[in-house]
This record gives structure tokens, C-alpha cells and sequence, in this order.
């Protein structure tokens, strides 16, 4: 028994006193070391002087509306989620008084060869921050039949 605790007398002798928690009596007894330098929240990096300098602010976010491709991707997405079909093109994209008005291609049925595949166009409205208001689908059509329709798909 004698030798244990010999062992652990020993080793208690090597290891230094460390300072009350709390206190640190120079920069040696930091944890990082001695070496003064320490990473901020902000990135930053300053000395140990014992002060803290002011974080910088943070910039503010943006306020502006979403940008036209933020608009589409995001519409897209969400016809996506709510028909469960995959959104191929957009053929028309235009603001609106209340928000914004898309007309969207979607591939209904796949078929073989691929010029038979169904497709469907869909209007889309969204709010003026990019919610998905409503859909509904206008037309069907064969992916290889040419547009009846005039001019701008309309």
C-alpha cells in the first residue's frame, strides 16, 4: 500500500498549482498556453490584456424583396412538394400587383418513346415574398405536339 501512495505523491509533485478558478495571476497561467491570443465570437482575434475591446456589429439583414431567381427556384419547389411531380420549365414569369404569376411545365406521365410523355402547364401565384398562393393546371398536352396556342404560350 506504501507504494501507491508514493506513486501518487509523486505525481501530484510533478503536475503545477494551478490558480483559484476564477483568477489567473499572469497570461502563463492561461489555458491557451501563454500565449495572449484568443479567437472572439466575431472572428476576431486581440492580446489577453485582461480588457475586452466592443464586438463589431453585425450587419443587418436584408429587408428587400427576393430576387426573380430566388423566386423561381423556390416556386418550383414548392409546386414540387405539393403535386408531387418534378417541375421541367418555366415558360412565363411576371409580376403582379400582389405578387407574382408563373406558368410552369411539369411532366405528368412518362412514356416511351419520350415524345409521348404527358405533360401539363400549370399557373402558379405567389405572394409578394415568394409563398405559393395557388395553382391550378390550364392545359395537357404530348411532349412532341407542337403549341396550338398563339404567340408567348398565352
Amino acid at each position: 500500500m506504501s507504494n501507491i501512495r508514493d506513486i501518487s505523491q509523486s505525481q501530484r509533485s510533478r503536475e503545477p498549482e494551478k490558480p483559484p478558478a476564477g483568477r489567473r495571476d499572469s497570461p502563463r497561467d492561461s489555458p491557451r498556453g501563454g500565449r495572449g491570443t484568443g479567437a472572439r465570437r466575431d472572428g476576431s482575434e486581440s492580446r489577453d490584456t485582461g480588457h475586452r475591446e466592443p464586438a463589431r456589429p453585425r450587419p443587418k439583414r436584408r429587408t428587400a424583396r427576393p430576387k426573380p431567381t430566388e423566386i423561381l427556384r423556390d416556386a418550383r419547389a414548392q409546386l414540387a412538394e405539393l403535386t408531387g411531380m418534378r417541375p421541367e420549365s418555366v415558360s412565363s414569369f411576371e409580376q403582379t400587383g400582389d405578387g407574382w404569376a408563373l406558368e410552369v411545365e411539369v411532366m405528368e406521365l412518362e412514356r416511351v418513346p419520350d415524345t409521348m410523355s404527358l405533360m401539363a402547364s400549370y399557373e402558379v401565384a405567389l405572394d409578394a415574398d415568394g409563398q405559393l398562393t395557388g395553382y391550378r393546371r390550364v392545359r395537357r398536352y404530348e411532349r412532341g405536339r407542337a403549341d396550338t396556342r398563339g404567340p408567348g404560350g398565352r
